[in-house]
């Protein structure tokens, strides 16, 4: 049996690409879970009959999490319905191509705020639960961006690169408590976003360096049932960063 069995989940961003996948990885691993989305509601539901279909509970919860009135909302109906969440995945985000001369003021604090705030609003808020219970995983979807600049410009690489300075300094602070935190971060993944990429760049990478929702999800449950991983990075990215 998983450690997974019973517990309870809450993944960001869960209604399509690595949030389904992941959503469904911890359900088969036993885990019972909240489904996170901003505006497709009916994918978040079709995601939840799958969860559900496999025999574990499954809850879907609009909400922006880059607001902070939102992520107590988000909360508060997860522990309503479900109990304290054990198992927090931060995996909402955004991406937009832009060149350096037209990153605007507006637009770098729009990105840091849906990337990198967001990942800090919601694990703040799960925090007392899992030190109470002295057991939890926080998992970070960062980018390979955070570690080269990647494609999409340095507004998107910032906000990722903050999330591996976050992830290690919970790692850092709470794994006497029983948390561990760690990231991950992907090269391109066949999403729904990296379709977003134009053909012309998208051309020039090598199709066999092109990854799957899946892969990232089962690291993802491979972090969640595992105690000794703290604070590490995880590159799923078929090299293209070697560390």
């Amino acid at each position: 049996m998983s450690i997974l069995q019973d517990r309870i989940a809450l993944v960001t961003g869960a209604s399509r690409g690595i949030g389904k996948s992941t959503a469904l990885a911890l359900a088969r691993a036993g885990a019972h879970v909240a489904v996170n989305f901003q505006s497709n509601g009916d994918a978040a539901a079709d995601v939840c009959r799958q969860i559900e279909a496999l025999g574990r509970k499954a809850i879907p919860v609009q909400a922006d999490v880059s607001k902070t009135a939102d992520v107590d909302r988000l909360l508060s109906a997860v522990e309503k319905a479900l109990g304290s969440v054990q198992v927090l995945v931060n995996n909402a985000g955004i991406a937009q191509i832009y060149p350096p001369e037209r990153v605007t003021e507006q637009i770098f604090e729009h990105f840091l705020r849906v990337n990198l705030t967001s990942v800090f609003l919601v694990t703040q808020r799960v925090l007392p639960g899992m030190r109470s219970a002295k057991w939890g995983r926080i998992i970070n979807l960062s980018s390979i961006a955070a570690q080269t600049g990647g494609i999409i410009g340095l507004h998107y690489a910032a906000s990722k690169a903050g999330i591996l300075g976050l992830t290690r300094s919970y790692a850092a602070q709470l794994g006497k408590e029983g948390i561990t935190a760690n990231a991950i971060a992907p090269g391109l993944i066949d999403t729904d976003m990296a379709a977003g990429v134009p053909a012309d760049i998208r051309a020039k990478i090598p199709t066999e360096t092109v990854g799957s929702p899946d892969e990232v999800a089962r690291i993802v449950v491979l972090l969640a049932e595992t105690k000794t991983i703290n604070g590490q990075t995880y590159n799923i990215n078929a090299g293209r960063y070697m560390s």
